[in-house]
C-alpha cells in the first residue's frame, strides 16, 4: 500500500512543487496520473520511490514512512521504468542487462539465471545483442523486462509509450496489464489518454501540485470541470460520445456513455436494430 498524507514537497528548499497531497494506492491497483507538464506527477513518483523526501506530511509504503526506509529497501519494493530507456540500460548485452539487478544485490544463482532465461524466451530477445544497437521499442521492452525479472510488488512507469509505434505500444502495455492481473501494483504517469483509457482502472488528475480528481478512469475523464482544471482531453471515443450527448437531445444512453471503440460499435448496432 502507498499512502500520501498531506504531503508537501520542494526541491532545494525552493517553492513547493506539491501542496498538501493525499491519496492511497492499494495493493493490485492500476493507477494513472494525468495532467500537464509541471503538474507535479514526476515529483509524486520520486516521492513514491524515495528519491525525494517530503517537506511536510508523510509518504508511507506498507505503513512505513519513506524517511525511515533505505533506498535499497525501497528499490526492492519499487521497479521504475524511465521515460527514456537509454537512461536505464547500462550493460553490454541483453543477458547482462537482465542479470544486472541480481548482480547488484549479490544474488546470481541458478534460480535467477532460470528467471532471466525464461524472460529472454518470453520477450524473444537475443541474449547476446548489444542493447544500444536495438531499436527504440525493443530497448523499452528490455528496460521493462529488467524490472519484471526482479518481481517487485510495485511498478512505476514514467510515460511508458513515448516514442513507440502502435504495435510497440500495445506490446508494452499488454505486458504491463498481465503484470497487474498477476497482482503487481502499477502506477503510471501518462499523457496519452488513449492508453490511460484502455489500461488504467483509476485516474488521479493533478494540476499546479495538487490533486483535482481521483476516481474510476472514466468518471474522471468524462468530467468536464476536471478536464478543464487539469488541461487534458479525454480519449477520442469518449470525446465523441460527450459531444454527441451534448448536441443530440434524443441520443440513446449507451452511445452517450461509450468510452471505447467496442462500446461505441455495440451501441450503434443496437441503435440500428432498434430503428433509432
Amino acid at each position: 500500500m502507498i499512502e500520501f498524507a498531506q504531503v508537501t514537497a520542494s526541491y532545494d528548499d525552493d517553492l513547493a512543487v506539491l501542496h498538501d497531497v493525499s491519496f492511497t494506492i492499494n495493493d493490485g491497483d492500476f493507477v494513472a496520473f494525468v495532467g500537464t507538464n509541471g503538474a507535479g506527477k514526476s515529483t509524486t513518483m520520486r516521492l513514491i520511490n524515495g528519491l525525494l523526501k517530503p517537506s511536510a506530511g508523510e509518504v508511507l509504503i506498507d505503513k512505513m514512512p519513506t524517511t525511515q526506509l533505505k533506498t535499497s529497501e525501497l528499490a526492492r519494493k519499487m521497479g521504475f521504468l524511465f521515460q527514456n530507456p537509454d537512461r536505464q540500460i547500462c550493460c553490454n548485452t541483453v543477458r547482462e542487462e537482465l542479470l544486472f539487478g541480481f548482480s547488484v544485490q549479490g544474488e546470481v544463482g541458478q534460480a535467477e539465471l532460470d528467471r532471466v532465461d525464461a524472460l529472454i524466451e518470453q520477450f524473444g530477445f537475443n541474449p547476446d545483442d548489444e542493447p544500444y544497437l536495438l531499436n527504440r521499442g525493443t530497448r523499452q521492452l528490455l528496460a521493462l523486462a529488467s524490472i519484471i525479472v526482479m518481481e517487485p510488488p510495485v511498478v512505476i512507469l514514467d510515460e511508458p509509450t513515448t516514442g513507440l509505434d502502435y504495435r510497440e505500444c500495445e506490446k508494452v502495455m499488454g505486458i504491463v496489464r498481465q503484470l497487474n492481473e498477476g497482482g503487481t501494483t502499477v502506477v503510471m504517469v501518462c499523457h496519452d489518454m488513449e492508453v490511460v483509457g484502455d489500461f488504467a482502472q483509476r485516474v488521479i488528475a493533478m494540476t499546479a501540485g495538487q490533486v483535482v480528481a481521483d476516481g474510476p478512469t472514466f468518471e474522471v475523464l468524462r468530467n468536464s470541470e476536471v478536464l478543464k482544471a487539469a488541461h487534458i482531453l479525454p480519449p477520442q471515443i469518449t470525446e465523441i460520445s460527450l459531444a454527441l450527448n451534448q448536441n443530440c437531445a434524443q441520443l440513446p444512453l449507451p452511445i452517450a456513455q461509450a468510452n471505447t471503440v467496442d462500446e461505441m460499435v455495440c451501441a450503434l448496432v443496437d441503435v440500428e436494430k432498434g430503428g433509432f
